[in-house]
């Protein structure tokens, strides 16, 4: 189907079902229970799932296949935004016209970038991709301020043009008339599921972008993106030429983090110079890496992971912590929220460095390699073990006499 094999398209319509099923699947516990801190079914946080994971699985072909590890992929992320933007100030709030032209230019961008940086590999290409996202930044935080808005972030204002707004128009971001802000709540028991058109918007094109990563991955393409990636000089020794397909990578991966900042906008119209900024560029690579580098979902399980941590872990408070033990006698109710305390709050990010380390050493293929230790381990479990043969039931052949 769709030019998968068997066994790619039965991982695909799995992916699909899972995407679909999100706003059930991250509602385990009841409105009422003392565990619906963990739960993460609502809109914002799950459109931020399905963004930052198309921007993880877009750095996740250039990195992941080819070994080109970039620290500039938010500049892309915030063309992608200000496009958007741009064009609700121009034409309307219909998100389509923004997220074409966000896609555009951040391949244009892409293309002069990855042409500079791609004359040099290894920590020498790093290094460039990092100081062209930064100036990037500082020309969108001061000197592009007419385009940019300057530290104060783009938005829409209404002494703006809108030349496709008439009356009765949708004053929010739309697709041709789906509000991404409505939302729809399903009480069922004690559980409160909510569905939102933001959300489902951002994962219906998730799942395009996740399906054109996997056939990029099973191409002629995606195996030369390999061969550079395992012996680039071996390569060259072969007379290919790896430039036009690192460049062509660098695109792509940039259209992919440029769509993704479109989505951001598409969300919520308005863009700023931070999302620029070496900070978002270091996430997405904690994203692939925490996940696991070079594999198809590798990258949105590391994107879940951190945007779990960074909006469900750090609301865990001393209260909530107070809360949970409050069965225990004081003294140690009150040790164990001492000892809890750092971890916590405004210090999860000591909690995610802990466990980012203890991934990369133990499990260097990231989640997904630790997925697949346990599935391996319980295949040994379930697999039988057959007894050794006694060796009193074969008789020695008879010594041959000649």
């Amino acid at each position: 189907m769709l030019g998968l094999s068997k066994k790619d398209t039965t991982f695909l319509l799995i992916v699909i079902f899972l995407t679909l099923a999100t706003p059930i699947l991250l509602q385990p516990f009841p409105e009422n229970s003392a565990l619906a801190q963990f739960n993460a079914g609502y809109p914002d946080l799950m459109q931020r799932f399905a963004i930052y994971g198309i921007f993880a699985i877009g750095f996740n072909i250039l990195f992941g296949l080819t070994g080109y590890l970039s620290f500039g992929h938010a500049a892309f992320l915030g063309v992608g935004s200000y496009s958007v933007v741009w064009m609700y100030k121009l034409l309307s709030y219909n998100v389509l016209p923004g997220l074409l032209l966000a896609v555009f230019l951040s391949a244009l961008f892409a293309l002069l970038i990855g042409y500079i940086s791609l004359r040099r590999s290894g920590i020498y290409f790093s290094i460039l991709t990092l100081a062209l996202a930064q100036m990037s930044f500082n020309l969108a935080y001061s000197v592009l301020t007419p385009l940019t808005n300057g530290e104060t972030g783009l938005q829409v204002y209404n002494d703006d043009p809108q030349v496709l707004m008439g009356e009765g128009s949708l004053t929010s971001p739309h697709f041709f008339g789906i509000v991404m802000n409505d939302v729809t709540k399903v009480e069922v028991g004690g559980w409160q599921f909510t569905f939102s058109n933001g959300y489902y918007f951002c994962a219906i094109i998730a799942i395009v972008v996740f399906y054109i990563s996997l056939r990029i991955f099973r191409s002629p393409f995606g195996i030369m993106l390999r061969a550079i990636k395992t012996n680039q000089t071996r390569m060259s020794y072969t007379g290919l030429n790896p430039r036009p397909y690192t460049l062509a990578a660098f695109v792509i991966s940039g259209m992919y983090a440029g769509l993704a900042g479109g989505l951001l906008a598409s969300m919520d119209p308005l863009a700023g110079a931070e999302r620029m900024q070496w900070t978002a560029s270091g996430e997405v690579v904690l994203m692939t890496i925490l996940g696991g580098a070079g594999t198809l979902m590798g990258p949105v399980l590391g994107a879940g992971f951190i945007k779990y941590f960074e909006n469900i872990f750090s609301k865990i408070n001393d209260n909530i912590l107070h809360g949970w033990f409050s069965a225990l006698p004081d003294g140690l109710e009150d040790a164990i929220v001492f000892l809890m305390h750092p971890f916590i709050g405004k210090g999860w990010h000591l909690t995610l460095g802990l466990l980012f380390m203890m991934v990369v050493i133990f499990l260097p293929g990231g989640l997904i390699e630790g997925g697949q230790r346990i599935k391996d381990w319980s295949k040994r479990k379930k697999t039988p073990k057959v007894p050794p043969k006694d060796p009193e039931h074969h008789p020695k052949p008879a010594p041959h006499v000649a």
